[in-house]
């Protein structure tokens, strides 16, 4: 990023402000609505994608570790009844995604990008439908379920387009108020799988970078947990809506993208 204009700096700041936000109010979303615009400023992914990924370790760590303390605080100090993290839907989970991640990020298989993603985000659109819609779809195959999560989990693993499906599984079996953290310790696992992958790769982390932009990201977060308190305090399934609606949004965009 060294050439480039002031202008296009405070351009990435702001993207990286609205990704903060985004991450932080729905629990996901991040990196696939931020990236497409970064891109625009600048058509290297890879030097936009390790300061994602070190974004979203620091902020999934520190938001699941602040959720679980908030839960200790209001049970008078005494460990919750009730963990801000489905672990157990989050375990068996992770059972039926880490093979195919790690085929993705190894690359020991190649699927045509344009066919695959276009299967993912159709699929996403009809779970996000009856989010938006206040009637999720919701599988009561379990194989179903275990289909989707492996095509989610490898297609984490080659590109960034996995999570949209990965959360419409998630929301599925995930009461509201612990998918958020839930979705972070998993996205905290499988980028962490990522990092190390950038690292044998030899890939520049873009450290400098950080100095600057980790405190954009920072505004974002703060900005998105008031978002996503007032969503959660909502009468209505709020929630699940805006979810539905970001994920047809994502859809729309990755559709358009592969057509293109």
């Amino acid at each position: 990023m060294a050439g480039l204009e002031i202008p296009q700096l405070v351009l990435i700041g702001l993207i990286f402000v609205w990704s903060g936000f985004v991450r932080t109010s729905l629990g996901f979303g991040g990196a696939v609505l931020s990236l497409p615009f970064l891109l625009l400023v600048l058509d290297e992914p890879l030097v936009f994608l390790p300061i994602i990924a070190v974004h979203l370790l620091i902020f999934s760590s520190w938001i699941a570790w602040r959720g679980h303390r908030q839960l200790v605080a209001d049970n008078g100090g005494q460990a919750p009844a009730e963990s801000n993290i489905d672990w157990r839907y989050l375990l068996n989970a992770m059972k039926v995604m880490i093979i195919p991640k790690l085929i993705g990020v190894i690359g020991l298989l190649t699927l045509p990008g344009n066919v695959l993603t276009s299967i993912i985000f159709v699929i996403v659109m009809v779970y996000a439908v009856g989010y938006l819609l206040d009637k999720p779809f919701r599988s009561r195959n379990r194989v179903v379920d275990a289909v989707l999560l492996a095509l989610g989990g490898y297609v984490s693993g080659t590109s960034l387009i996995g999570a949209p499906l990965i959360v419409a599984v998630f929301a599925t079996h995930v009461a509201a108020h612990q998918l958020r953290d839930t979705l972070f310790v998993l996205w905290f696992i499988l980028v962490l799988i990522k990092m190390v992958s950038f690292v044998i790769a030899g890939v520049d982390l873009q450290l400098i970078h950080h100095l600057w932009l980790l405190p954009c990201a920072l505004v974002g977060h703060l900005l998105g947990e008031g978002a996503h308190r007032h969503m959660l305090a909502s009468r209505t399934n709020l929630y699940f809506r805006v979810l539905g609606g970001v994920l047809i949004l994502v859809s729309v965009m990755g559709l358009v993208s592969s057509a293109g």
